[in-house]
């Protein structure tokens, strides 16, 4: 296994070669910003939102098809005292975005956005050593959405995005994630160096997942860790890398030359568990 102070001075700064994870030939997709971050869709995330205890309002559910896990959805609002309204499901399509809406929508307090510190609270409270995801520019809502369902699946204390360019969480990250919102810290900060650099000063190391590095297995992800994906089209921006301790790539065999980006996520954040539990 790699030292980590092996890894001081020697991060590969090769702009051309493209980063870890992102060969996909995706182009940042505009973010829809007429669907509102007050609205959850789908049959599991209202289910996982009832449950988490997040402020519901109001649940609409499509009036001719109110049956299965919808019935199961209108007795935890009822119990719960939550109002609930039988629509037609072109109502359902308009407050969706005409996305797949599976019959039922709430509508919720404004998803709120927790601060670095309560990340870091997290771990404290759990005893265990921090470990973040900094998202650099992710733009499309459905690798925002699988990237915060893997990091509540796999341990991660919370999820760090900017506060421009980059998707936020909307309806449609919330479907995405399963209902992982409801659970997961998400910080959205000004600055990402500037994040990573007080993430230092509270002794994480920050790890930059990217093409152009030691393979992942070999890097000493234990302890303290922040990290770095980058955008679904440019990988992690020149200055983020620069600010990365250990830049750590994934092997790959096949014809296509990287991973998606929160597939790329998925597997640095499982192997940084399988290094704790050795």
């Amino acid at each position: 296994m790699v030292k980590r102070n092996e890894f001081k001075g020697e991060k590969r700064m090769n702009s051309e070669r493209r980063p870890q994870g992102v060969r996909d030939d995706y182009r940042a997709r505009d973010i829809d910003e007429n669907i509102s971050e007050d609205i959850i869709i789908g049959r599991n995330p209202v289910i996982e939102a009832l449950k988490s205890g997040k402020t519901v309002e109001k649940i609409y559910l499509q009036k001719d098809n109110i049956e299965g896990t919808l019935r199961v959805i209108e007795a935890m609002a009822k119990e719960k005292g939550i109002v609930t309204s039988a629509v037609d499901r072109r109502k359902l399509d308009e407050m969706s975005g005409y996305g797949s809406h599976q019959g039922v929508a709430a509508r919720v307090t404004p998803f709120v956005y927790s601060t670095i510190d309560e990340i870091l609270k997290v771990a404290e409270e759990k005893g265990e050593d921090p470990f973040i995801i900094i998202l650099d520019e992710i733009e499309d809502p459905h690798n925002l959405g699988s990237i915060i369902r893997s990091a509540n699946v796999l341990g991660a204390h919370g999820v760090i995005i900017p506060k421009r360019r980059s998707a936020l969480i909307t309806q449609v990250v919330s479907k995405t994630s399963a209902g992982a919102t409801a659970y997961t810290k998400v910080a959205k900060v000004t600055n990402i160096n500037q994040t990573i650099d007080y993430l230092k000063e509270k002794k994480l190391w920050i790890i930059g997942a990217d093409m152009d590095g030691e393979i992942c297995s070999k890097c000493n992800l234990t302890g303290p860790v922040a990290v770095v994906i980058g955008n679904e089209g440019s990988g992690i921006s020149r200055l983020v890398k620069e600010h990365c301790d250990i830049i750590a790539s994934i092997p790959t065999l096949g014809d296509v030359g990287s991973l998606n980006a929160s597939v790329a996520a998925g597997v640095i954040m499982y192997e940084i568990l399988r290094q704790r539990n050795l």
